[in-house]
Parts: C-alpha cells; sequence; structure tokens
C-alpha cells in the first residue's frame, strides 16, 4: 500500500509539471503571435533561436510576474480598480508587460499602449489556445 501512495504522488507531480509545462508553451506561442500581429513589440531575430528562446523567457517572466507582483499591484490599487470599475487592471497588465520588457534582454515594447495591445491580445490568444489543453473537460469531472 505504501509503494501505491508513492506511485501515485510521483503521478500527481508529473501530472502537475505537464500541465505548467503545457502552459508555458502555450504561453510562448501566443507571445510569438502577438509579436508577429504587433508591430511595436519585438522579440528580436526570429532567423535565429534567439526569438524563440526570447518569446520562451518572456512567456516564463510574465507568468511569474502575474503571479508573485500582479497580487500585490492589485491590493494596491484597489480603491482606483473600483472607482474605474476595474479598467484600471488592464493598466496594471501593460505595466507588467512593459516591465517584462525591462528584464528580458531582446523584447521590446514601443510603448505604453503597444503594452496595453499586446496584453489583451495575449489573452485573447492564449485563451483560445488554452482550449485546445483539454483543461477544461478536466476541471468539470
Amino acid at each position: 500500500m505504501c509503494s501505491t501512495k508513492v506511485q501515485l504522488r510521483s503521478l500527481l507531480h508529473l501530472y502537475r509539471t505537464m500541465k505548467i509545462l503545457i502552459r508555458l508553451i502555450i504561453s510562448t506561442i501566443a507571445v510569438l503571435l502577438t509579436d508577429l500581429l504587433l508591430p511595436g513589440v519585438s522579440l528580436g531575430d526570429m532567423s535565429q533561436t534567439n526569438g524563440l528562446l526570447t518569446a520562451l523567457l518572456v512567456a516564463a517572466v510574465l507568468g511569474l510576474l502575474n503571479a508573485l507582483l500582479k497580487p500585490i499591484l492589485i491590493i494596491l490599487t484597489l480603491p482606483v480598480t473600483v472607482l474605474t470599475l476595474g479598467l484600471f487592471l488592464l493598466v496594471i497588465n501593460a505595466v507588467i508587460v512593459l516591465l517584462a520588457a525591462k528584464l528580458v534582454d531582446g523584447f521590446h515594447v514601443d510603448s505604453f499602449w503597444w503594452a496595453l495591445g499586446f496584453s489583451l491580445l495575449l489573452s485573447m490568444i492564449t485563451s483560445v489556445l488554452s482550449a485546445f489543453d483539454g483543461g477544461s473537460k478536466q476541471r468539470e469531472e
């Protein structure tokens, strides 16, 4: 029985790791597509692997910033967010994209407005791509 618990834990850990990797791949594809659609956003030279690695790094950094920094920013700006009926969250998303552009070498965003467009388009593309990972079917069960 003890070995069954160990095997079950191991499988659960593998499942969680695979879900994280799938989300990272989906986010990377979304970053690449968004880069292609917006002229004010650049991931560098796509003819080499630098652009692909930059996209992977941008996806990872955005994931970390959204997990760690965004909740703090939301709490600190709660009065403004309530007064604007939640529209200030778009500003927070754009600021996180600009911060990611500062942190990731090779990722360049021309202005706040391009960052805002990037965050909106990125969330739309990620939502569409996430529909293909089967996550919603598993959550319903």
